[in-house]
């Protein structure tokens, strides 16, 4: 009950309540017949208490007990009867009695449920010559008012959301949960579940309730809709008892109108019930469940979170499992092992969940145990498990294989895609018309053929072709493509289409849409987000690339050796671009074991040659010549397909930049040159290559260069764009034509010309583009003590520390750092430092070189 101390506060009555109150507020002699409603624990009591305690404040005598028949009761007495529900039908009469009378004062407080003849008889004349009030749960605002009154609580929100949640309002439990919290000294945030010391409390309310009651109780936590007829057979009665049943429960306070029951009370009736009671008459729910064809998880779960998943028979264990395979595979793989300790055998289904949970070791010993045991039909299926871990291992020719055993139309476009991405020309013409298996057309098989026809025309035809194939696959799969096992995802190929061919705004949508869609799992979880991950870096803006690649390895799972390779690569990328030689240094020993790890196949190109430019950078690029051979001879077997080769061209250049190679550069200049004619990007590419190399000889044209970098930017290469235009800016004499391309830099930079971007960034992106703009022998000098001052600058010290360290002043340190940022042309400090980064690395690794001689004319 609520305590009669906290009825004090208005805030705490509903209307009618309080409206009550306030009539016998202003006149306590008015007359006064009173019909007050509510389950238990609503405050029914409480309220009686405080309509005796204006009466007794009056000079009123209460009387607490109902009349006898043939009794006569003083009118001048407030007659307060509590608990109405439980009278018999004589003392019911009896109060029917005086009120006919309207002698008489009299205010009856009652349960819903159970309702005789006479007492509904009573009731409908207290509403019709008095006054009827109806308790419900608090609102909100009462639960703060409430526990405003018991102590600081009610002023912090994370608490009252948590208490009013948890009780759903009813005022008793409310009580409980903020007497326990404030004794508690409840610290900041509000907890995860109620103390156990509330639950106990609920001990003696469960104890009294019958046995009956305690089952309908432990049905209705497991938390699952209970139609009347199943409750009947679960609990051995006719509909009507249930239904007699469900209003007592009801009426008791402990299940809410809608049917449900407030989390306090789950909690209570799932810890305090025995343990073989709970798994009793859960276990008998989900067989009926089953026969019913009705779903078993939420049970299953409710099993679980109570221990008792072991005494659960297979078949539930199992249908659960396949229930769960689609949202949560990792919960599928534990239920299906589970089964599996419970005697049912082991399933291509479960190989199936554990493979889209990420867990491929298991998959694959599953899926290679049941290659050897199993019926046929569920070989098949194991086939296409280990075909597809296989795969995202770089395993293309075994992957291969096992598809086009299992035999499907699905497999056989998956065993094309792995052809091709192992660069097997011959792949590109095996095309199904008809499934021999029988496989109907769903949504999955037409994605895969579609999958199968993009890859295809990435080689043979037109890019458009390919990335609209691959587009329309990605969509296929969306609305039903979270259980589909897949070697690799419409969408992330798609993705990788689109970047290879200029289009990041598309590769950006169709991953958006696959991450919100959960195609492919959590398997293919990570792909899609290091994809993201990629363009971002692509774009230059590396501070959320590095955040998205953060946040995508932040669970500290083990990264298949595909998207390992990825991983390696965006932090390289990410590195190079903030002029960050430490962490290109401390990551390439880490780059080269994820080049070792996986196999060079077609979707893996990107990654090797943002590497191989790492490589460059470091001096390093021999060890990783092996697999840049590997990728140009696998693009040679495939009759060196544009879309593919052109961006690892592209890299190729760049690498021979960094390593100071003059005829290299001009081998992948004239490959752009020659693929030129396949698609806008290619054509693009190809002439800011040209143009780049034009540059380093000393031959800048300003407008060609920032045709080419404006280009470069239209098909999504912001940071290359920006890179090239401040190159060709410190190389020119042209003053005129050095501010142009400067300006030019930092707008493809996302930054305004003129515009103060002190509030970018040095590294990411922002500055660094620039920075990396100035290499060679042509970048401005600067003295052996402004490069101690730019170091220091660099390190973090302030003027005066770095004064203190070079026995100079702080106002000669500040003059210092002003010549610098005047004769390297920066618009703000930002710029300053990303720049001083820059021709320090430089300095430091002596990777500059000699402007290059004339192109050769072979």
């Amino acid at each position: 009950m609520i305590m009669n101390d906290v009825a004090e506060s208005r805030l705490l009555l509903g209307r009618g309540a309080g409206s009550l109150l306030d009539l016998v507020g202003r006149d306590p002699r008015g007359p006064l017949v009173v019909g007050v409603s509510g389950p238990g624990g609503h405050g029914k009591t409480a309220l009686l208490t405080e309509v005796a305690r204006a009466h007794q404040r009056a000079g009123f005598a209460v009387r607490m007990s109902a009349p006898e028949p043939g009794e006569t009761v003083d009118p001048d007495a407030l007659v307060l009867i509590d608990d109405a529900h439980l009278l018999d039908d004589a003392r019911l009469g009896a109060l029917l009695r005086l009120v006919a009378g309207r002698r008489h004062r009299l205010v009856v407080a009652y349960r819903p449920w159970p309702r005789s003849a006479a007492l509904t008889d009573l009731a409908d004349v207290l509403r019709r010559d008095g006054q009827a009030v109806l308790l419900g749960p608090f609102t909100r605002e009462l639960t703060a008012a409430y526990l405003a009154t018991v102590s600081e609580l009610g002023g912090r929100g994370d608490l009252v959301d948590f208490v009013h949640t948890q009780t759903a309002g009813v005022p008793r439990y409310v009580e409980r949960l903020a007497r326990a919290l404030a004794g508690a000294d409840a610290p900041p945030g509000a907890p995860v579940e109620p103390p156990r010391s509330v639950l106990l409390e609920f001990g003696p309310d469960l104890e009294a309730q019958p046995t009956a009651v305690r089952r309908l109780l432990l049905a209705v936590a497991a938390g699952v809709p209970l139609p009347v007829s199943m409750l009947g057979a679960l609990l051995d009665q006719e509909p009507e008892a249930v239904d007699e049943l469900i209003a007592t429960t009801r009426a008791a306070g402990l299940i809410g109108a809608d049917g449900r029951l407030a989390p306090i009370v789950r909690r209570v009736v799932t810890a305090l019930s025995p343990a073989t009671d709970r798994a009793a008459v859960w276990r008998r729910l989900t067989e009926l469940q089953l026969a019913r064809g009705g779903a078993v998880l939420p049970l299953v779960r409710s099993l679980r979170a109570a221990g008792a998943l072991a005494d659960c028979p297979a078949t539930t264990l199992t249908a659960a499992a396949t229930e769960a395979l689609a949202d949560e595979p990792a919960f599928a793989a534990d239920l299906f092992a589970a089964a599996t300790a419970a005697g049912a055998p082991a399933s291509a289904q479960q190989a199936l969940a554990t493979a889209l949970a990420g867990n491929l070791d298991d998959a694959l010993r599953l899926a290679d145990r049941l290659l050897a045991t199993a019926p046929p039909a569920e070989r098949a299926e194991a086939a296409v498990v280990a075909a597809t871990a296989l795969a995202h291992r770089g395993h293309v020719g075994r992957s291969v294989e096992l598809y086009r055993w299992s035999g499907s139309a699905s497999s056989v476009a998956f065993a094309t895609v792995g052809g091709l991405a192992g660069g097997d020309l011959a792949a590109a013409g095996e095309a199904p018309a008809d499934d021999p298996a029988g496989e109907p057309p769903t949504l999955r098989a037409s994605a895969a053929r579609l999958m199968a026809d993009g890859v295809r025309e990435s080689v043979t035809g037109p890019p458009t072709a390919a990335l609209s194939a691959l587009v329309q696959a990605a969509a296929l799969l969306e609305p039903d493509g979270r259980a589909a096992l897949l070697p690799d995802s419409p969408a992330a190929l798609a993705a990788l289409t689109a970047v290879h061919c200029g289009e990041l705004e598309i590769a950006e949508r169709v991953l958006h849409r696959a991450l919100a869609a959960g195609v492919g799992g959590p398997l293919m979880t990570r792909r899609h987000r290091l994809l993201q991950a990629w363009i971002l870096m692509v774009r230059g803006q590396t501070a959320a690339a590095a955040d998205r690649l953060a946040a995508t390895t932040a669970d500290g799972r083990p990264l298949e050796s595909r998207d390992l390779l990825f991983a390696a690569a965006l932090r390289m990328g990410i590195a190079r671009r903030n002029s960050d030689l430490g962490t290109l240094k401390g990551g390439w020993g880490q780059a080269l074991e994820a080049v070792v790890r996986h196999p060079v196949d077609l979707f893996t190109l990107l990654p090797l040659g943002e590497l191989a430019i790492a490589g460059a950078r470091l001096g390093d690029l021999a060890r990783l010549e092996p697999y840049l051979r590997e990728g140009r001879s696998l693009l040679n077997r495939l009759d060196d397909p544009p879309l593919w080769s052109v961006p690892l061209h592209w890299s190729g250049l760049h690498a021979a930049i960094l390593a100071d190679e003059p005829a290299v550069a001009d081998d992948r200049v004239a490959a752009l040159l020659a693929a030129a004619g396949h698609s806008r990007y290619a054509a693009v590419v190809a002439a800011a290559a040209e143009s780049w190399v034009e540059v380093l000889r000393g031959a800048v044209d300003p407008v060609r260069v920032e045709t080419a970098a404006r280009g470069l930017h239209d098909t999504g290469l912001w940071w290359d764009g920006a890179r090239l235009a401040g190159q060709a800016a410190i190389r020119t004499a042209d003053r005129r034509a050095m501010t142009t391309l400067l300006e030019c830099a930092r707008a493809l930079q996302g930054r305004p010309a003129g515009v103060d971007g002190g509030q970018r960034p040095a590294t990411g992106e922002g500055a660094a583009p620039v920075a990396d703009a100035i290499t060679g022998p042509t970048q401005p000098g600067l003295s052996d003590r402004e490069y101690e001052v730019a170091e220091l600058v660099l390190a973090g010290l302030t003027y005066r520390e770095i004064g203190d360290r070079l026995f100079i002043s702080a106002k000669t340190v500040e003059h210092h750092v002003a010549r610098m940022r005047s004769r390297l042309n920066c618009a703000n400090r930002a710029e300053l430092l990303a720049l001083l980064r820059t021709v320090v690395a430089d300095r430091a690794s002596n990777t500059a070189g000699q402007p290059w001689p004339r192109r050769s004319t072979r």
